[in-house]
Parts: structure tokens; sequence; C-alpha cells
């Protein structure tokens, strides 16, 4: 097989295709955290990557099917980045400063969940998929004791709750101009608030559900 990527003519291994691939595929996920699906279009994303325009369809066969692998990409990496943390620990890496403010490194949950809502099933499919691998990553470390289907269902609630209010967190302060004060106060009180109720043991207190939007 024969690829513009290879230059002067040159033939592309299967292997190097794959890498090629993989790059593109990494290139995007990171675009598309950073602009949104609608953000870049296929040409920038191709230089991005270091490849032409033409080779993209030697890949892919529509700008959706790398939207939809790169989703994956991403959101197996967010939960890779998580296993091993416990509950408090991914509050404080995750609603932070560093994480609001390094988007194209950050979690494809909270940078482009708003974007999939109005995408095809398929994108739809891959979040949810990605969304239940990170809960069972996070799960796994809640420090549930026992097996009774009552303390799974409690430790379940438990790691929806906190992701969500963690993931709006990010998003809400990412909303607010940069450097506002505003952006910085969302992070530090729904991150106190989240760890109250962790601490707490009571994800469903009052006082835990943090400012509202």
């Amino acid at each position: 097989m024969s690829t513009e990527e290879g230059g002067l003519g040159m033939r592309v291994t299967k292997a190097q295709a794959e890498r090629n691939r993989a790059h593109i595929v990494a290139t995007a996920a990171r675009l598309f955290r950073e602009r949104g699906y609608d953000g870049v279009g296929v040409a920038e994303l191709m230089a991005a990557a270091g490849f032409t325009h033409g080779g993209f369809y030697k890949h892919f066969r529509s700008k959706a099917d790398l939207m939809a692998e790169a989703s994956a990409s991403g959101l197996s990496q967010v939960a890779a980045r998580t296993e091993g943390l416990g509950p408090a620990e991914f509050v404080e890496s995750y609603v932070s400063r560093e994480h609001r403010d390094g988007r194209g490194d950050g979690c494809t949950i909270a940078a482009l969940s708003g974007d999939a809502a109005r995408q095809p099933e398929d994108i739809k499919t891959e979040f949810a998929a990605g969304i239940e691998k990170l809960l069972t990553a996070l799960q796994a470390q809640s420090g549930t004791s026992g097996d009774a289907d009552q303390d799974q269902r409690a430790a379940r609630a438990m790691v929806i709750d906190m992701l969500a209010r963690s993931v709006g967190a990010v998003m809400l302060s990412r909303a607010c101009p940069d450097n506002s004060p505003l952006a910085d106060e969302i992070l530090d009180v729904c991150r106190e608030e989240i760890l109250a109720s962790l601490a707490h043991g009571s994800s469903d207190q009052p006082a835990a559900l943090g400012p509202e939007a």
C-alpha cells in the first residue's frame, strides 16, 4: 500500500500505517478537547499531525469516524490515569486549576460532554462506555466493604455523584473568563464541598450540593 505520508513515493508498511493512524487519533483527541468537535477541520487536524489532507481518507471514512475513535481513545486514557486513585485523590487532581487550564491534556468528559450531547449515537455510545469504565475504576478504589448489593449500590451512587459534580465544576469554571475570580471560586468551593461529603460518607447532604447553575 502506498500513501502520501511516506513521501517521495515511498511505500509505507502496515506497521507504519498503524502508527500514523494512532498519531492522527491522538492529535485529534487533543485538538477536539481544546476546541470542540466543530472547532477544527480535517485539513488543520492533518497538518497538526504532520500529514497532508489527502492522506486522511486512507485512514478514516469521515471526520465522524475519527471523532468516535478519538473519543474512545481519550476516554480510555482518563480511566487509565484514574486507576489507583482514591476518591479524594481523584477530586483533588480533577477539580483543580491545573486540570481546568490544561484542556488539551485533560479529561475528555469535561472537555466534550456538551458537544457529545449533540452528536450522533455512536459518539454518545463511546461516551457511555468511557464514563462506565471511569466509574468502575473509581468504585474499585472507593473502599467499599463487603459484597452486599446494597454496599455496591451505595458505592456506585457515591462515585456517580462525585464524578458528575467534579465534571460540572470544571465545566462551569472553564465557562468563565480566564483568570476571573469566579472561575477559581467555583473550583475551590466545589472541591471543598465534594471532599467534605466524601469525608462524612454521604454525598447526598444538601450542604454538599455546591453552587447552583
